[in-house]
């Protein structure tokens, strides 16, 4: 089996998890990651990493994402999503266009976020979703993260047949940073508007370079499963640098060798004939291997 990167559909109630094991199960190998995790209710680009490539995955789980989501405005539910209980409702009804638009514009840019308590982040060792399944009352932290863009494409009424009058489901597309909850912005938009509101569907559209349009259903995979080479997926996803023979041949050794001009942040190096090498960053005028590959 080559290194590379799967870019799978994933389909609607399967977890993250459980598109690993299929994966493992299709590459014939257990050393199979993935870039980011999608909650079960979620579908779209999740990104496989296989052999070598589960090296690149924790550079590539920092990108930007892009998601399409339904927000529905009237409820507010345990998990902030449409999977958990309903805990309060209010009728959205009278809410404007205008106020949608002023909340909104709350949440877009460089923001504190209070992470959904329904998630994997750990509090003193444990999953927060655990404390919340064993009934514990506790707080998370605000993170910073960056809502680049969060825009309404649509706003419709619910109907009575979702169990409550005056809800109203708005369908959004949102570009942010990695650790952005959009659940988290569902319930923060509608506690802003004081009618509540959770998540009922997202969708990833793009993790980094990585879109719909290069994503593969785990039917299409099961027909014919094939990789991204890591050197391609490499050179779509950072910025490239080749280098001569010598220089490929030090940095193999672990040798740090002059990058004058070399920002921060993971820079794909390949070598002669095209060859990839490593991930690396500048560190004062030299290189700082992330990554060997060579």
């Amino acid at each position: 089996m080559k290194d590379g990167l799967v870019i799978v559909d994933k389909p609607a109630g399967l977890t993250s998890h459980g598109v690993v094991s299929r994966m493992r199960r299709l590459a014939g190998t257990r050393r199979v990651g993935h870039a980011g995790t999608l909650d079960p209710m979620a579908t779209g680009v999740l990104v496989i990493g296989v052999e070598k490539a589960t090296r690149l995955l924790g550079h590539l789980a920092l990108t930007r994402k892009e998601y399409v989501a339904t927000i529905r405005l009237g409820q507010t539910t345990v998990t902030d999503d449409r999977e958990g209980d309903i805990t309060a409702s209010a009728s959205a009804a009278g809410v404007t266009r205008q106020a949608i638009d002023a909340g909104i514009a709350k949440l877009t840019g460089d923001i504190l976020q209070v992470p959904s308590k329904v998630s994997a982040i750990k509090v003193n060792g444990v999953r927060s979703y655990t404390r919340v399944r064993e009934g514990e009352e506790f707080e998370l932290a605000a993170r910073p993260v960056t809502v680049s863009s969060f825009t309404v494409q649509g706003i419709t009424p619910a109907g009575e047949a979702d169990g409550a009058a005056g809800l109203l489901d708005l369908d959004v597309t949102v570009e942010c940073s990695s650790g952005t909850y959009i659940r988290a912005l569902a319930r923060d938009l509608g506690a802003d508007l004081g009618t509540g509101g959770h998540l009922t569907a997202l969708r990833r559209t793009r993790v980094g370079p990585y879109g719909l349009e290069r994503a593969r259903t785990l039917e299409q995979l099961e027909e014919s499963f094939e990789v991204l080479p890591i050197g391609e997926a490499a050179a779509a996803a950072f910025p490239r640098w080749d280098v001569d023979a010598d220089q490929a041949r030090l940095l193999g050794h672990g040798v740090r060798i002059t990058a004058a001009g070399l920002g921060e942040g993971p820079t794909a190096v390949f070598g002669p004939e095209d060859r990839f090498l490593a991930l690396v960053e500048g560190k004062r005028g030299e290189t700082r291997i992330l990554a060997n590959f060579g």
